[in-house]
C-alpha cells in the first residue's frame, strides 16, 4: 500500500511540472503572439537605433528606429524562445523523473515508469526536430512543433506573402502523419504572425 501510495505521489508530482511548464509555455507564446498584450506599448523584437540612419523615420520620442525586419526578427525571435522554453520544461520533466527513478526509496515499478516516461519525452524531441527539419527543408523559413500524448501543434512562418494556404496545411500535414502515428484531427497547424 505505502508503495503504491509513493508511486502515485511520484507520478502526479512529475504530471504536476510538466503541466505547469506546458501552461507557462502557452502563456509566454501567446503574449509573444499577441503584442497587443504587452502592456509597454512597444513591439517584441522592435529595435531602435542608437545612432545611424535609416531614411529619417523616427520614433515617438525622436529616436531613429530600424523598421527593416521587426516582423522577421519577431517571429525568428518566437521561434528560438518557444523551443528554448520547450526544451527546458523537458529537461526539468526528465531531471524529475531520473530523480524519481533514482531515489533510493523507489521500487523497480516506479524505476520502470519513470525510465518509460523518459523514453517517451526523449522520441517526442527526436520526432519534433525531424518534423522541424522537414518543414523547413519544403520552403518555410521557421517551423516549430510540439508534441502531447493526444496531439501535436506546429507553428510554421508562411513561406509567401499571402500566408498559410490550403496547399501548405496539406503540405504540413502530410509530413505530420508520415512521422507519427498520429491522425489528421490531431493535428493543429498554426500561421506565426
Amino acid at each position: 500500500m505505502k508503495q503504491i501510495w509513493k508511486r502515485n505521489i511520484v507520478a502526479a508530482t512529475v504530471l504536476l511540472f510538466v503541466c505547469g511548464a506546458v501552461y507557462l509555455n502557452w502563456k509566454y507564446a501567446s503574449s509573444v503572439a499577441d503584442p497587443a498584450a504587452d502592456q509597454s506599448g512597444k513591439v517584441l523584437g522592435q529595435s531602435t537605433l542608437v545612432s545611424g540612419d535609416n531614411g529619417g523615420e523616427t520614433g515617438t520620442e525622436g529616436e531613429n528606429i530600424d523598421t527593416e525586419g521587426d516582423s522577421a526578427s519577431t517571429s525568428g525571435d518566437y521561434f528560438a524562445t518557444a523551443r528554448l522554453t520547450r526544451q527546458q520544461a523537458r529537461d526539468n520533466a526528465i531531471a524529475l523523473l531520473r530523480e524519481a527513478a533514482e531515489s533510493e526509496s523507489a521500487d523497480k515499478e516506479v524505476a520502470n515508469e519513470a525510465a518509460a516516461a523518459i523514453q517517451v519525452l526523449a522520441g517526442y524531441a527526436v520526432a519534433e526536430a525531424q518534423i522541424e527539419n522537414l518543414v523547413t527543408a519544403k520552403g518555410y523559413p521557421q517551423c516549430v512543433a510540439f508534441m502531447g500524448d493526444s496531439s501535436i501543434s506546429v507553428v510554421v512562418s508562411p513561406a509567401g506573402e499571402t500566408g498559410l494556404e490550403a496547399a501548405d496545411v496539406a503540405r504540413i500535414t502530410d509530413i505530420v502523419l508520415n512521422e507519427t502515428d498520429y491522425t489528421a484531427g490531431q493535428i493543429t497547424i498554426l500561421e506565426a504572425e
